[in-house]
Formats: C-alpha cells, sequence, structure tokens
C-alpha cells in the first residue's frame, strides 16, 4: 500500500544511530534514545496561504533530515514504523559533505 501524506506533512523512516560510542562502549537497546534523524519517504503537495497560493515543501522523498525527540506521530505502514510529521517540526537537511561523497 502506497501512503501519500496531505498537505504540509511529511512521512518519515527513522535512521537507527551507531550502538557504540565513540569510546568503544556497546549501548545497550535499553538504554538508547529513539533516532532524530531520519530519512523522507514521501511529501505532501504543502500548505496553502489564505489566498490559495500553495507553499513548496523544502524537503523531498530521499532527504536526510533531523526532526525534534518529541516530534510526529508513529504509524505503521506496510509493517514498517514510520512518522508523520508537519513540514515545521523538521530541523533542517543533513547534506553530505564532499569528502564523504569522494569516500
Amino acid at each position: 500500500m502506497a501512503f501519500k501524506p496531505l498537505h504540509d506533512r511529511v512521512l518519515v523512516r527513522r535512521v537507527e544511530s551507531d550502538e557504540k560510542t565513540s569510546g568503544g562502549l556497546i549501548i545497550p537497546d535499553s538504554a538508547k534514545e529513539k533516532p532524530a534523524e531520519g530519512l523522507v519517504v514521501s511529501v505532501g503537495e504543502g500548505a496553502r496561504k489564505d489566498s490559495g497560493e500553495l507553499i513548496e515543501m523544502a524537503v523531498s522523498a530521499g532527504d536526510k533530515i533531523l526532526f525534534g525527540k518529541w516530534s510526529g506521530t508513529e504509524v505503521t505502514v506496510d509493517g514498517e514504523e514510520l512518522l508523520i510529521m508537519k513540514e515545521s517540526d523538521i530541523l533542517g537537511i543533513l547534506e553530505e559533505s564532499a569528502a564523504a561523497k569522494a569516500a
């Protein structure tokens, strides 16, 4: 089943963080926080001004994003846990550096 969010909402898949600290300690599942990074799966068409003019979305499918800890509503689509959130809950888009792209 395909799911397309309405208006200025975004469907996001959480990206799991590393299970080790920088010092090499393994973090158990019970101590891990839910990641605040995600991958945009799909986006709505955008919000509308009072005049009816469409405000385009700043994010698009495939963008890697950061969002607030308590952002979004958890849903299950085709057996996969995803988040639906408003675009305004997104803090920013993570962009790969040139060095990371070359590697």
